[in-house]
């Protein structure tokens, strides 16, 4: 079988979860099938990835339509292949067009969905009405739909009523365990030098953020939700890419207004390579996940993978992974309903957000026994092999 997968993000160029989705199950699939990538940003060097340019002409128009036209570049060259499997909408027409015109079945991965990210208009502008038309194109025309959890499958079906639910199959992000785990002996002591170089102390508490700056992952919550944390508690946020001019002021405004307040707040403001990724998180006491809209999470599954207990909102596929009182904490979240995420009442959110991460690094020895509980659950449940075996059984009920 030859599997074309289509995504924006491959490596080098990795932003986000999905990207980080592809790239571990275009390795776990190749144990099994002929796996061909096709990614944005440029041509790759790896054997079996083909990485596209925006076409010339596409340069200077809206962002949704230089995707479109990248798209149609890579549905062309899907030529050959048994099934084409898309993720995220930058790349759902691509596999939808490519269905089509080689006459095989098209598989999307749900990562998020559009119509439940409306801020993504203050990016995209008149944009943002393509990209929701691209993903409902795909989405009611494919031959199967994976979502990363099962609140993403619930949240499918009440966005787009035209998916039959057979269509519709659950297999949850992975995890690759043995890149993510505890150092130990040398490797223990060389994550601790890596650890203090990004400016935390590990023999302080610290609350610990990973993630891009976008409405979605719910940091101004966070950075208000700080002030509740106990004076010997560090905050690291590494955090960046931010979707907008507006929400990177906002963040910054915010993290002043807490340094004037507070001593140990640490902003790494790049994308760390996972060996001080590592170190920065197992120098931590607490993950926090404090987002409004999660499918799933994959930064929640690499910290516990770490041995860190989640302190995340109980939204979306976040209470799928984390275990409340015995992985980490949920927090209880009210909604709006216009597809925001936002909480009904914020400033009961931020309360109930900071009196969890108050409670979390309160007691050390139970923190760490969390931590321990974490690591099991994703060896349990999120091990990369158990989710390709799904994955092939998804695309052989549409061969």
């Amino acid at each position: 079988m030859r599997v074309d997968l289509l995504t924006r993000e491959y490596p080098p160029h990795v932003y986000g979860g999905a990207g980080v989705h592809v790239t571990e199950l275009a390795a776990v699939l190749r144990r099994h099938v002929d796996v061909r990538v096709r990614c944005f940003e440029g041509p790759r060097d790896e054997p079996g990835v083909t990485g596209y340019d925006v076409p010339a002409g596409l340069a200077e128009h809206n962002p949704a339509l230089r995707t479109l036209g990248v798209d149609l570049l890579m549905a062309g060259d899907v030529a050959g292949a048994d099934l084409v499997h898309s993720h995220t909408w930058y790349a759902n027409l691509g596999g939808h067009v490519a269905g089509l015109l080689h006459g095989v079945p098209h598989v999307v991965t749900a990562h998020s969905l559009e119509p439940l990210r409306p801020w993504k208009a203050e990016q995209l502008g008149g944009g943002y009405a393509l990209s929701a038309w691209a993903e409902r194109t795909a989405y009611e025309h494919a031959d199967a739909v994976i979502a990363v959890s099962g609140g993403m499958r619930d949240d499918i079906l009440r966005v787009y009523p035209h998916v039959h639910p057979d269509r519709v199959h659950v297999v949850h992000n992975g995890i690759d365990l043995a890149a993510w785990r505890r150092p130990e002996g040398e490797a223990a002591a060389a994550a601790e030098e890596k650890a203090r170089a990004l400016g935390i102390d590990p023999d302080r508490p610290a609350v610990v953020f990973v993630g891009r700056i976008t409405r979605q992952k719910g940091l101004p919550y966070l950075l208000r939700a700080a002030e509740h944390l106990p004076d010997d508690v560090q905050l690291v946020i590494c955090a960046g890419a931010p979707d907008t001019p507006e929400i990177a002021r906002e963040v910054t405004g915010l993290v002043e207004d807490l340094r004037t307040r507070r001593q140990g707040v640490i902003w790494i403001e790049r994308m760390l390579p996972r060996d001080e990724l590592i170190a920065m998180l197992v120098a931590c006491t607490v993950f926090v996940c404090p987002s409004v809209y999660e499918p799933l999470g994959i930064v929640n599954l690499e910290a516990m993978a770490c041995g860190l207990p989640v302190v995340g909102t109980a939204t979306g596929g976040i209470p799928e992974v984390v275990v409340d009182g015995v992985t980490g904490l949920l927090v209880p979240i009210e909604q709006v309903s216009d597809g925001t995420g936002t909480p009904v009442h914020p400033d009961a959110f931020v309360r109930d957000l900071g009196e969890a991460l108050r409670e979390a690094v309160s007691d050390p020895e139970r923190a760490a026994r969390w931590g321990r509980a974490a690591r099991e659950r994703v060896e349990e449940h999120f091990a990369w092999q158990a989710i390709a075996e799904r994955t092939l059984g998804v695309y052989r009920s549409v061969l």
